[in-house]
């Protein structure tokens, strides 16, 4: 057997685009770097690639990631990229023995042969479910074994394309009729009363909606974060984890683009892609600031006066798996305690901020109780003045009805979202000993 079989320059078509396929793959499975980082180098390097073989590529590469475990079974733990390719390819995407024609020497036909022969033990629920042994018992400590499984394979699945229109320019319904005359099948999302979801994944780039700031692509399950959130016209607001600042463009429509929209972040480069942003959105109430870290001096101002803060932390990514499914091979144990301990701080600095009876929101997509419901049960204990309100009841009058109780909890198994926890707390108004 080959060590790296098809890796060098190839003829155009199918073999070719294996061969490509199998490069980034290596690179990608050296975890050196997030997976998307990886294509996106890879696509600039081979610019002359079209979007169907950049979609067929980056494809391959995720189904791979997402069913590594499995594959490794199939093609023993030493295997190279390529052979875990083509396990992927004749197990995962069922290609005949034919379409491997040209692409592969006799000698893997007859190895891809025996690939598609083989027969594997039940395995653990790890090895079921895909997942790291860490990983999978971290689930089990608030999930049964067959929610874990239910819930593995719903991450192993691709995300739909989600959109959320941007209310200050367009109505849902409108987007949706112009994104049908133009060929694309869309659907209302069924739980945010902005999001659409599109059957495929059309380039939207230069899309004329796109372009004039009618819709933002967003995942539903983090549109609803905005309507925890719930900013009033005319209130002081703070996206305290803004990054590139698609939630803030979300707070800021709902805003109607009045009052004052703060959105912090520690990364100068992402603050400068949402300036852009911004004004496609047609937001003039939004203000960007760059600061050092949670405890900067700069907040001092902001101190006491946020009517609503939101604390969408750094988290291990794990809920958006579908997107992202070399997370679970890259995180550790050893970096979430890191974490946790950082958004601890963040949502600590954050509470300094909310006016009495403003609302404090925080959130992660992650799946780990550990970075959701110990990080708010610890902070509660630490600062009584501030108080539950229930995230179901404040979505309910919004019409939004995902049904997951006091705090949000959302999943692909049971909402069709990326994974997404939140606590909505109430400052009450009583002095902090802290």
């Amino acid at each position: 057997m080959k060590k790296q079989g098809n890796t060098g320059a190839a003829a155009p078509g199918a073999g070719s685009l294996v061969s490509q396929a199998a490069r980034a793959l290596g690179i990608a499975l050296d975890f050196e770097y997030p997976a998307d980082a990886v294509l996106s180098r890879f696509f600039r390097e081979h610019r002359a690639l079209g979007h169907r073989d950049r979609a067929l590529i980056a494809g391959t590469v995720y189904g791979v990631l997402r069913r590594l475990r499995w594959l490794r079974r199939l093609a023993g733990s030493e295997a190279t990229p390529w052979q875990l390719l083509l396990a992927w390819l004749a197990r995962g995407e069922g290609w005949p023995m034919r379409q491997f024609e040209g692409i592969v020497s006799v000698e893997e036909n007859r190895w891809i042969e025996k690939v598609k022969r083989a027969k594997l033990d039940e395995g653990t629920l790890a090895e079921r479910a895909d997942l790291p042994d860490w990983l999978c018992e971290r689930l089990l400590a608030i999930h049964d074994e067959a929610d874990v499984l239910r819930l593995a394979h719903s991450l192993n699945q691709p995300a739909p394309l989600d959109l959320r229109v941007n209310i200050l320019k367009a109505g849902r319904d409108s987007v949706l009729a112009r994104l049908r005359a133009d060929g694309l099948e869309a659907a209302p999302c069924p739980l945010s009363p902005h999001g659409i979801r599109l059957a495929d994944k059309p380039a939207l780039q230069r899309h004329a909606l796109f372009l004039d700031g009618s819709f933002e692509v967003q995942d539903e399950g983090s549109q609803i974060l905005g309507f925890l959130v719930q900013p009033g016209r005319g209130e002081l607001v703070v996206d305290f984890c803004a990054g590139a600042g698609g939630k803030t463009l979300q707070l800021g429509a709902l805003m109607r683009s009045s009052g004052r929209l703060y959105a912090l972040d520690v990364a100068e480069k992402r603050l400068a892609r949402l300036r852009g942003r911004m004004a496609r959105a047609g937001l003039s109430n939004v203000h960007p600031m760059l600061i050092a870290h949670e405890r900067d001096a700069r907040l001092k101002r902001l101190a006491g006066k946020a009517g609503r803060v939101l604390v969408d932390a750094p988290c291990s990514g794990l809920g958006t798996l579908r997107r992202n499914p070399d997370l679970k091979w890259r995180q550790t144990p050893t970096a979430i305690a890191e974490m946790v301990a950082r958004q601890q701080a963040i949502l600590a600095a954050a509470a300094r901020l909310v006016r009495p009876g403003g609302r404090l929101v925080y959130a992660t997509c992650s799946l780990l109780g550990e970075e959701n419901d110990d990080v708010v049960d610890a902070f509660l204990a630490a600062h009584p003045e501030f108080t539950h309100l229930s995230a179901e009841d404040i979505l309910s009058r919004q019409g939004i009805a995902p049904g997951t109780g006091e705090r949000l909890r959302l999943s692909p198994s049971a909402h069709g979202t990326d994974g997404f926890f939140a606590a909505v707390l109430e400052h009450a108004g009583t002095a902090s000993p802290s």
